[in-house]
């Protein structure tokens, strides 16, 4: 992955003049209003559910769009608040006693993610089997769908950004969809049925497509919102999008916050930074990879420099009041689905947070959440499609159980528990696999017609094929003639190099002749640019 990483390169950071393409923009620009129009009510959800100043919210979106866009070399990710930290942040606000305090941790796990950066340990994202990475996705994708369900049918009372299976008020993902089911709001189930009409035909008109249909949608969500009021289909306050309404420059800076310095010495603060650190790390990992995957263009994204880039993200959003930032899979995703190409994208949909927080906070209140809802019903439909399905069985069961058992374990845990449960059976298969091939065995007949036992190694035969080998040269036939042929072999471990000459040296008690053929007493792990080919 990292062959395009120039993470230490800090000119490459900002460097954003070449994004600004003719070409580029008529993609870039209607999809950052689609990653807008989805990122505004997760950052004041995640806000609400991670018991912190709604405004904090919205600071992390535009850091994470203005600041992380530019300095990341990802084209395609978004980052901002993300769901899977709001329990931390919750605990870790309840435990420091305040939210100063906190972020002071926020500062410091974003010094811990440049300096991760800067030693390269976002390698460990090139570590990931692609079938989990495809089973978080539609994960993602089925989460999606049934927590936006309530939404889209007018139920808005669990927290808007929580995608664990339980939750805060006592309800999972299930009982909300049946308590929601019950509770139907007809003025909301027909702003979100129009909305998916829209969604889904308006692109086929060529000629009228130029106007992006997420637009589109929630001009219309908000035309009919109006319409509604006094009706029967009225919708209720808590069903629009709520961002805080500012009446002067005095207003907008006393939102801001600063961090406690003064507990710096304080243990629990460092245990905190680090948790953050750890996760958001692994999270923006996972999202970078996964958006690596549905990238139309297939770029690769540089791990390091994404990590650096979380990092600066993390710190100044700690300078300034915001909460912990990662790239994030939903905005993420709604980006590529939308068309995006560049970076671009993400940068504007941060301007775009920035000045409707600014300028036009009346005219965001009267988006109906059940819009936007729609929106992020056809983001999670287009991750996880039946086709996907299709293409990992057709891969085999070594890819496709790992693939479920990751999409079950996500939808009923959360995104880094059920990423972790997938990574061990995917491992598991890989191991399973690995230890099945250490070697090529096949009979060879002399002219005298005595057969003799050809066994050639692998290229790399490492401590987990021993018991593979071990197997098979201990049951070989008594008489036989044995060739153990390491010439393709360029590192073989010192466990399986003993198990073969102990062989050699017994094999005899059997009856058998072992001839060795350029197995060498000892194999040096081979360097890096020894495994670059040389024509």
């Amino acid at each position: 992955m990292n062959q395009h990483d120039h993470g230490g390169n800090a000119a490459g950071f900002f460097d954003l003049h070449k994004y600004f393409l003719g070409k580029n923009l008529k993609r870039d620009l209607p999809s950052s209003i689609v990653v807008f129009l989805v990122a505004l009510p997760l950052c004041l959800g995640i806000a609400l559910a991670s018991g912190a100043p709604l405004f904090a919210g919205l600071l992390t979106g535009i850091i994470g769009g203005i600041v992380v866009g530019a300095a990341s070399g990802s084209q395609l990710s978004v980052a901002g608040p993300a769901a899977g930290l709001t329990v931390i942040v919750l605990n870790a606000i309840a435990t420091l006693g305040s939210y100063e305090t906190f972020l002071l941790s926020i500062v410091i796990a974003g010094g811990i993610q440049i300096i991760l950066g800067l030693v390269k340990a976002g390698t460990i994202g090139n570590y990931f089997p692609s079938a989990v990475i495809e089973g978080m996705l539609a994960a993602i994708g089925i989460i999606l769908i049934m927590k936006q369900l309530p939404h889209a049918v007018g139920y808005d009372a669990d927290f808007e950004g929580d995608e664990s299976f339980s939750q805060a008020d006592s309800h999972n993902t299930f009982s909300e969809i049946t308590l929601a089911l019950s509770k139907l709001n007809y003025g909301a189930v027909i702003i979100s049925g129009i909305s998916l009409v829209l969604l889904i035909y308006w692109p086929k008109f060529k000629k009228l497509a130029i106007v992006p249909a997420p637009l589109l949608v929630v001009i219309a969500g908000i035309v009919l919102g109006i319409v509604f009021a006094g009706t029967d289909l009225a919708l209720l306050d808590k069903q629009f999008v709520t961002i805080p309404i500012v009446k002067n420059g005095e207003e907008f800076f006393n939102l801001f916050k600063s961090p406690n310095f003064s507990a710096i010495t304080n243990k629990d603060v460092w245990i905190v930074a680090a948790t953050i650190a750890i996760v958001a790390s692994l999270e923006s990992l996972l999202s970078l990879e996964a958006v690596d995957k549905i990238d139309p263009i297939k770029r690769v994204s540089p791990t390091n420099r994404e990590l650096v880039a979380q990092g600066l993200g993390n710190v100044i959003s700690g300078m300034l009041g915001g909460l912990p930032m990662t790239a994030v899979i939903v905005r993420s995703s709604a980006n590529v689905n939308s068309g995006a190409r560049t970076k671009v994208s993400a940068i504007v949909h941060g301007v775009f947070l920035l000045l409707s927080l600014l300028f036009i906070p009346g005219l965001i209140n009267l988006i109906p959440l059940s819009c936007l809802a729609a929106i992020l019903l056809m983001t999670g439909y287009k991750l996880t499609r039946i086709e996907l399905f299709r293409h990992v069985w057709r891969k085999g069961l070594s890819q496709f159980i790992p693939f479920v058992v990751t999409i079950v374990a996500v939808v009923f845990t959360d995104l880094l528990k059920g990423v972790g449960i997938g990574m061990l059976i995917g491992i598991f298969y890989i191991l399973r696999t690995n230890l099945r091939n250490p070697y090529f065995y096949r009979i060879l007949k002399n002219d005298n017609g005595k057969k003799t036992i050809h066994i050639r190694l692998a290229e790399e035969v490492s401590f987990l094929n021993k018991a593979a080998i071990q197997i098979t040269l201990t049951s070989l036939p008594e008489g036989s003639d044995v060739l153990i042929d390491g010439s393709n072999s360029r590192y073989i471990d010192p466990d399986v190099l003993e198990t073969i000459h102990n062989f050699k040296h017994n094999a005899y008690t059997k009856g058998i002749i072992v001839q060795l053929q350029d197995i060498k007493d000892r194999y040096d792990v081979p360097k890096l640019k020894e495994l670059i080919y040389k024509p």
